[in-house]
């Protein structure tokens, strides 16, 4: 679980420390040699194993850290004031990616993830940059009706649980429904 600290110095040793660890846990997928575990991961990046899992806890946790910046790397939340014109990118780009052939490892990730961690609340830490990242959309459209986890709720929820059940939304359709829905929540 990550430590709230690193939120508040992003500039710092903790970051610092966490980009090592998250660099480790690439390039150890990536080595089909490698082993997969805290103390290699803490190895590779020149950590102790107690800081790995101070701030983990478990390999589900970190696997699923590294999805979450992955992901916000490969697909960043617009922000540019403009909510239907964001969201749509946003929702089109999500649900395209929900019908390919590696779509749903951030979900498997997080379930594994929510499996070993102590309560829902580190659960929701884990994923806190992405609704983060939802909020500063929201924030640059003046949006306080919702907030980001409830636009997670309101787009990305379906999007993965039609995807699961094997049948993803098509982007071609579903995408103006799902914007439609949040807009009338922001409405009121």
């Amino acid at each position: 679980m990550p430590e709230v600290a690193g939120s508040l110095r992003p500039g710092g040793r903790t970051a610092r420390t966490r980009d090592a660890v998250l660099t480790a846990v690439r390039e150890t997928l990536a080595d089909p040699a490698a082993e997969l575990t805290v103390p290699a991961v803490a190895h590779r990046a020149g950590v102790h194993a107690t800081t790995v899992y101070r701030r983990w806890q478990t390999i589900e946790s970190l696997l699923l850290d590294v999805m979450v910046s992955d992901v916000r790397q490969a697909s960043p939340i617009p922000a540019t004031g403009d909510l239907h014109a964001d969201l749509t990118r946003y929702v089109h780009q999500l649900l395209t990616s929900l019908r390919g052939p590696h779509a749903l490892g951030l979900l498997r990730a997080l379930l594994a993830a929510s499996r070993t961690a102590p309560d829902l609340q580190a659960v929701t830490e884990l994923i806190q940059p992405r609704v983060d990242d939802f909020q500063a959309m929201l924030d640059a459209a003046d949006v306080t009706a919702i907030d980001g986890m409830g636009c997670i709720e309101l787009v990305i929820a379906p999007a993965y649980l039609w995807a699961q059940l094997g049948a993803p939304l098509d982007p071609a359709k579903d995408t103006g429904r799902l914007v439609d829905t949040v807009l009338r929540v922001t409405r009121g």
